[in-house]
C-alpha cells in the first residue's frame, strides 16, 4: 500500500453538481493550510442542496449552504439579543449574500439512545455541560466524556432521535431565560410557563450552572430573615444569604415550615422562589392555590420538575431555580429559595449517572454527589455591597428514613449547610407543631441573624427547654415530686405550648416579642395548658389596642429597652387582673 496515502486525509464534498477541477484544487489548498497535511477529495451528489455545498474533514464540517449560513447569521443575532429570533424571517433573502466566516462546525452522529440518554460519537472538542442540538430540534447536555464518545442527557423526546442523527455542539452552555415577569407565575425546569397564562417576555439569559460569589464578593450574614415561626425565630435565627437546611422524615412539616417563611415575606421586599422536585403536580398545584389566596404569589416564582417529568428535568431543576434567584440578587435585591427537596433531586442524579454507566459508590449514588449539592448551594450568598448588597437565602429540604441523619445525602448537606433544622416524627404526631426538635436543630449563624429585640425576649429559651426534657425524662421513673419540681414541670410544659403554632399564621416581629417576655418572666405559669392559645391571643389584641406605638416601634427598629419589657409585664399582669375580676363576676352570676 502507497504509504503517502496512509498519510493522506480523506474529504467529502455535497452539493448538487459536480464541482470544476479549479474549484476542487483551491479546496484542497485551503484544507492543506489548515490541517497542515494533504488530502483526498471524493464528491457526493445532493440534489436537495440547492445552493452552496457542505465540506467535511473529518468531524470537521464546513457548512456553506443556504441553511448553513443562515443557521449561522441566527446564531450570532441570538448572541447580540435573544429578541432577535422574532426577525429570522424577513432577513432570509440578505443571508443569500451574506458570506460567513471559514470556520468549521463539529458535528457527531448518534451511536444510541434510550432512557433520556445519547451517545454521541465524532464531537472530540465538546465539553461538559455544553449544549448539543439534534437534526430533530431536540436539545441534550454533554453530561460525561469518554475517549471516542460522549454521554447526553435529553431535554426532549427521544423517540425523535435515531441511531445515525446528525447531532451539531452549540458552544453553550445550559441557560434559562430570567427576568421580572416570571415573578406570579409557574414554570417548568427550562423556564416555560406551565401555568396557562401565556409567555413570559425574558429580560435576558443565564446559564443554570455558574460560579458561587468569591470570599471578597461577599459581606457577612447579619440581617434576619424571618420565618414567622416562634421556635424557629427565638432559637434558631435564619439570616440572609444563610443555607439553613430543613430536614426530618416524611409528612413532619417540611414543607409547611418553608411556605410559611414565604408567607411571612409578604410586604418585605422579598423575593420567593420555590423549586418543587420530583413532587406530584396536584401538590405543586395546592402550593399555587395557596400562595394565591396569602397574596404571596405575587412575589413568589414556583420551578416545577414533578415526578412525572424526566429525571434530566428534574437535575437541572434547582440550578435553574438558583440562575432566576441569581438574575434578582444581583440586581441587588433579597431572593429566598426553597429546594423541595434535594433527596429527590439526589435519586435523580444518580438514574441519570448509572444511564450513563459511571461507577456507583455508597447507597449506588456516583462519586461525585457532594459536589452536586456543593456546587449549588454555594451560590447562595450575602453580597459585599460593591456587588449590590444582594443576597440569596437557601431552604434546601432533605427527607430522611426512620430519623436517620446519619445517612449519605443528609449527612452531605449537613455538612454543606449553615444549621438545620430538625423535625422529629413523635413531636408531630403529639400534637407539637412545627415538630422542631430543640436538641439537634442548630444556626451556626446564631444571634448575628436576630434583632436586638428578639435577643432579648428570647434570652434563656432554649436553656430552659433543656431543663424541662432532662427533668421530663428523670419524672418518668418517679411518683413523688416536690412542689418546686412540679412548678419547673409546668412552666416546660407552657413553653412547648407556646411554641405550636398552626399552619399559613406566621407571627409579627413584635407578637413573638411580647409573647416571648410574658412566658420567660412566669407569667403564663398559672395558666391552665389547654386556655394558653387563647391567652396568647387575647393578650396580643389587648397589648396592640392598648400600645400600638409600642408595637410599631419594635417591628421597625427591633429593639427592646428595658423600659419596653417593663411595660410589656405590667400591661400582663394589669390584663390578668381584669381578666380574674370578669371571671369572678362571672361566677358570681352563675352562683
Amino acid at each position: 500500500m502507497d504509504k503517502t496515502n496512509e498519510k493522506r486525509g480523506k474529504a467529502i464534498l455535497r452539493s448538487a453538481a459536480k464541482p470544476s477541477q479549479e474549484i476542487q484544487g483551491r479546496l484542497l489548498h485551503f484544507l492543506m493550510r489548515r490541517y497542515k497535511k494533504d488530502f483526498t477529495l471524493q464528491w457526493e451528489q445532493d440534489i436537495d442542496m440547492t445552493d452552496g455545498f457542505v465540506l467535511q474533514a473529518g468531524s470537521d464540517v464546513y457548512d456553506w449552504s443556504i441553511e448553513g449560513r443562515l443557521r449561522q447569521f441566527k446564531d450570532r443575532l441570538e448572541q447580540l439579543h435573544p429578541a432577535n429570533r422574532e426577525i429570522i424571517p424577513l432577513i432570509k433573502e440578505t443571508v443569500n449574500n451574506w458570506i460567513p466566516e471559514v470556520m468549521p462546525e463539529e458535528m457527531g452522529e448518534v451511536i444510541s439512545v434510550g432512557d433520556e440518554i445519547a451517545t454521541v460519537s465524532g464531537l472530540e472538542h465538546a465539553a461538559y455541560g455544553e449544549i448539543l442540538l439534534f437534526s430533530s430540534g431536540v436539545k441534550g447536555m454533554v453530561q460525561d466524556l469518554k475517549e471516542g464518545e460522549i454521554g447526553c442527557i435529553l431535554f426532549g423526546d427521544e423517540e425523535e432521535i435515531v441511531e445515525g442523527s446528525i447531532v451539531r455542539r452549540t458552544g453553550k452552555t445550559a441557560g434559562i431565560p430570567v427576568g421580572e415577569e416570571f415573578l406570579g407565575r409557574v414554570i417548568n425546569a427550562l423556564g416555560e410557563p406551565i401555568d396557562g397564562k401565556g409567555e413570559i417576555q425574558a429580560s435576558e439569559y443565564r446559564p443554570i450552572e455558574a460560579p458561587a460569589p468569591s470570599i471578597i464578593e461577599r459581606q457577612p450574614v447579619d440581617t434576619p430573615m424571618e420565618t414567622g415561626l416562634l421556635a424557629i425565630d427565638s432559637m434558631f435565627p435564619i439570616g440572609r444569604g444563610q443555607r439553613e437546611l430543613i430536614i426530618g422524615d416524611r409528612q413532619t412539616g417540611k414543607t409547611a415550615i418553608a411556605l410559611d417563611t414565604i408567607l411571612n415575606q409578604k410586604g418585605k421586599n422579598v423575593i420567593c422562589i420555590y423549586v418543587a422536585i420530583g413532587q406530584k403536580a396536584s401538590s405543586v398545584a395546592q402550593l399555587v392555590e395557596t400562595l394565591q389566596q396569602n397574596d404571596a404569589l405575587e412575589y413568589s416564582i414556583i420551578v416545577s420538575a414533578s415526578a412525572s417529568d424526566a429525571a434530566t428535568l428534574q437535575y437541572i431543576a434547582p440550578y435553574a431555580g438558583t440562575a432566576l434567584g441569581e438574575y434578582f440578587m444581583y440586581k441587588g435585591k433579597d431572593v429566598l429559595i426553597v429546594y423541595d427537596d434535594l433527596s429527590k433531586h439526589a435519586i435523580a442524579y444518580r438514574a441519570i449517572s448509572l444511564l450513563l454507566e459511571r461507577s456507583p459508590g455508597r447507597e449506588a449514588f456516583p462519586g461525585d454527589v457532594f459536589y452536586l449539592h456543593s456546587r449549588l448551594l454555594e451560590r447562595s450568598a450575602h453580597l459585599s455591597d460593591e456587588m449590590g448588597g444582594g443576597s440569596m437565602t437557601a431552604l434546601p429540604i432533605v427527607e430522611t428514613q426512620a430519623g436517620d441523619v446519619s445517612a449519605y445525602i443528609p449527612t452531605n448537606i449537613i455538612s454543606i449547610t449553615d444549621g438545620q433544622i430538625f423535625l422529629e416524627s413523635d413531636l408531630f404526631f403529639s400534637g407539637q407543631r412545627p415538630a422542631v426538635n430543640v436538641g439537634l436543630s442548630v444556626s451556626r449563624v446564631g444571634g448575628d441573624a436576630q434583632t436586638k429585640a428578639m435577643k432579648k425576649a428570647s434570652g434563656g429559651l432554649r436553656l430552659d427547654l433543656a431543663q424541662y426534657r432532662e427533668m421530663e425524662v428523670f419524672t418518668q421513673f418517679s411518683s413523688d415530686l416536690d412542689e418546686l419540681t412540679k412548678r419547673q414541670l409546668v412552666y416546660g410544659q407552657g413553653l412547648m405550648r407556646l411554641l405550636r403554632q398552626p399552619q399559613y399564621h406566621p407571627m409579627r416581629q413584635h407578637e413573638q416579642v411580647i409573647l416571648l417576655t410574658v412566658a420567660l418572666r412566669h407569667l403564663m405559669q398559672d395558666v391552665p395548658l389547654e386556655k394558653i392559645d387563647q391567652f396568647c391571643n387575647d393578650l396580643l389584641a389587648y397589648i396592640e389596642n392598648n400600645s400600638a406605638t409600642l408595637c410599631y416601634q419594635i417591628d421597625q427598629t427591633g429593639k427592646l429597652s428595658e423600659e419596653d419589657q417593663d411595660a410589656i409585664v405590667q400591661m400582663t399582669k394589669k390584663y390578668q387582673a381584669d381578666l380574674k375580676l370578669k371571671e369572678d363576676l362571672a361566677g358570681k352570676d352563675n352562683g
